[in-house]
């Protein structure tokens, strides 16, 4: 059986909006008719994990049906286990959801530690949301206080960087790493252009492309008590008003998925049986 595709939704600063970004991928893939596989590191907020319960509950109380994933469950003592122990662990969960799903996807905390690091030298792809400003820049890159001209990269570049080396050293295979400009204000902040300059900048020297992520809209906050995405939303799953708004966050999602080449999943490449 092939390899199942590793997608890591990874930013070591927290509030980025990296749950809200791998629970619409994980649901866009799902309707797609991939088979998705769901490991959420964020131990202490476990906003994915919650999510997807949310789901199971809902459709069964409204006796409906949308595609779930395959998930399996970390505990929260993972956090405060010794790193061989919580490295043990995570690999056992990925080889099980590794052997039912076409793509896992791994949500990882707002901090380094060893199991994020082993789950970005797994990854095919790996996707980071960042906010509209340089507080969210600074995990990516320093700037100069004074010029605001980029002086290198830091820290959470640093350890895609070196995830990158590593696997490429290992398997030859290379990861691709997108940055998403995520919850973008829907008029233009004075201080976008100058951000713009510097993320591209450091684009050109560590090697991610830059893709268009979700805007901060009430809708994908409203869904997420149910479990669902804009994704589910269908005649028989509709449980909020819909209006013009929908219609803009779907061509959002489009775009995100496109940005991040998962816009189709061929059949072929699927191992479900048909």
């Amino acid at each position: 059986m092939s390899q199942p595709k590793v997608i890591v939704v990874g930013n070591e600063k927290g509030g980025a909006g990296k749950s809200t970004i791998a629970i619409h991928v994980a649901a866009s893939l799902l309707h797609a008719g991939a088979r998705v596989g769901v490991l959420d590191l964020d131990l202490r907020q476990q906003s994915v994990g919650h999510f997807f319960a949310n789901r199971q509950a809902w459709l069964a109380a409204n006796k409906a049906e949308a595609p779930m994933p395959v998930l399996h469950p970390l505990s929260a003592d993972l956090a405060a286990a010794p790193d061989a122990e919580a490295l043990a662990r995570f690999e056992a969960a990925f080889e099980d959801v590794s052997a039912q799903a076409d793509f896992v996807l791994i949500d990882t905390p707002g901090g380094d530690t060893a199991v994020s690091r082993a789950a970005h030298g797994l990854a095919d792809l790996i996707v980071t949301p960042m906010n509209d400003s340089f507080v969210d820049f600074d995990m990516l890159g320093v700037v100069d206080p004074v010029t605001l001209d980029l002086k290198r990269p830091s820290l959470y570049s640093e350890t895609v960087w070196n995830s990158r080396k590593a696997r490429a050293a290992a398997s030859g295979r290379s990861i691709d790493w997108v940055v998403l400009r995520n919850r973008l204000a829907p008029t233009e902040a004075r201080n976008r252009k100058r951000l713009d300059q510097r993320v591209q900048a450091l684009s050109r020297r560590v090697g991610f492309r830059v893709g268009p992520g979700l805007r901060d809209r009430v809708i994908y906050r409203e869904l997420f008590p149910f479990g669902l995405t804009i994704a589910d939303l269908s005649p028989t799953i509709r449980p909020v008003a819909m209006g013009l708004q929908h219609v803009a966050a779907r061509q959002e999602l489009r775009a995100l998925m496109t940005s991040l080449g998962l816009e189709t999943v061929p059949r072929g490449a699927l191992m479900a049986a048909e």
